[in-house]
């Protein structure tokens, strides 16, 4: 665990470990939970398809294509343990292809129409 103070920044950095130096590191998904075991109860969205959800996101500057960088600011769920779990998906893609997911950055999903 890491401890940390309401409202105080956390900084994360995620990295692959690849000796290919043509791959990209994308930041999908990023949900926080107060269950380790199920992300989808009660979750707070901190990026969802790439898009940005939590207003204090940032992401900083690395030299390198296969390093990530990012923080927010520390909560805790109402009415909850004082535990917050986190969870992220990462997407690999080639350096070279501009089509990949990893270019294309945010997916807004339209919401479904419901018919009677």
């Amino acid at each position: 665990p890491y401890y940390v103070r309401i409202n105080q920044n956390l900084f994360l950095e995620a990295y692959l470990h690849s000796s290919d130096p043509n791959l990209v590191l994308f930041l999908d998904t990023c949900v926080a939970s107060p269950n380790p075991q199920n992300s989808t109860a009660v979750t707070y969205d901190i990026i969802r398809n790439g898009c940005v959800r939590d207003p204090t996101y940032a992401t900083y500057y690395s030299s390198q294509r296969h390093t990530l960088r990012f923080k927010f600011n520390a909560f805790q769920f109402v009415q909850s343990s004082p535990l917050v779990y986190l969870q992220c998906e990462f997407v690999v893609c080639r350096a070279s292809d501009y089509s990949s997911r990893c270019y294309r950055g945010c997916i807004n999903r339209p919401k479904r129409e419901a018919r009677s």
